[in-house]
């Protein structure tokens, strides 16, 4: 097989590209998650070490739409990304089932960013109370189950698209660290369980979680990066020389 053939072979069994915004928002996106990073200097009084994440965006806060707008924008830019992605990239089961997962992290991102808590139960204990007495709303309410669906859809978009690269030898960013950060994330999901129970450490265990998520659109954009680069190299190497060009 001389080189031209090897190149149309390589890029019929590589995923696609996607355009280059699209790599741009998903990094992006990894960005606006992070708004909880702002914390320190927004909202000091909330205490970082056993504070849910959630309660920098709960509605009775100075700055709660900071953090409620970062979620917003990372959910729109997330579905953003992996609709293009379905839309321009070849379609097999594992892939388009990590597409789609990743599709509804961002839908359950948006749901927490039009939910929000009340109030914020570690930092007043009349919010505690209201809490534990059930006299807080619906969007108080709902917000744990759509915190609880950012996790679960963001460790099943990493399982399924780490599946498809191996199968299917596609992004090796991919491949190499979507499973161990599914993993990392699940095991951070499990001690937040036991940390609640404790009433201990629950706002920095949280707060790793979100961090792994974050990682994890920085791999999704690295991945479809190399795509780009990839399919770039390939046009490139099978462009016929013009004969003014040799030597």
């Amino acid at each position: 097989m001389n080189v031209p053939e090897q190149n149309v072979a390589e890029r019929r069994d590589s995923p696609g590209a996607v355009p280059a915004l699209t790599v741009a928002l998903a990094a992006v996106a990894a960005v606006t998650y992070a708004t909880f990073m702002l914390e320190h200097l927004l909202s000091p009084d909330l205490d970082a070490v056993n504070g849910y994440v959630s309660e920098l965006s709960a509605a009775d806060q100075p700055y709660h739409s900071v953090y409620s707008g970062g979620d917003l924008i990372t959910g729109l830019l997330v579905i953003t990304v992996a609709l293009t992605a379905l839309l321009r990239l070849r379609r097999r089961r594992w892939s388009v089932a990590g597409w789609t997962f990743l599709a509804l992290f961002g839908l359950a991102a948006i749901g927490d960013a039009v939910f929000p808590l009340d109030c914020a139960p570690s930092l007043e204990t009349g919010c505690a109370l209201r809490e534990r007495a059930g006299q807080v709303s619906f969007s108080h309410s709902f917000h744990s189950v759509t915190s609880s669906l950012v996790i679960v859809f963001g460790v099943l978009a990493l399982l399924s698209l780490s599946i498809a690269a191996r199968r299917y030898g596609w992004w090796p960013a991919l491949a190499r660290w979507g499973w161990a950060l599914a993993v990392v994330e699940v095991s951070f999901a499990l001690s937040t369980l036991v940390a609640m129970v404790m009433g201990r450490w629950l706002g920095i265990l949280q707060r790793v979680q979100i961090s792994i998520l974050c990682l994890a659109l920085l791999t999704v954009a690295w991945a479809l990066y190399e795509d780009r680069r990839r399919a770039r190299r390939g046009t490139a190497s099978t462009r016929p020389v013009r004969e003014g060009a040799r030597l």
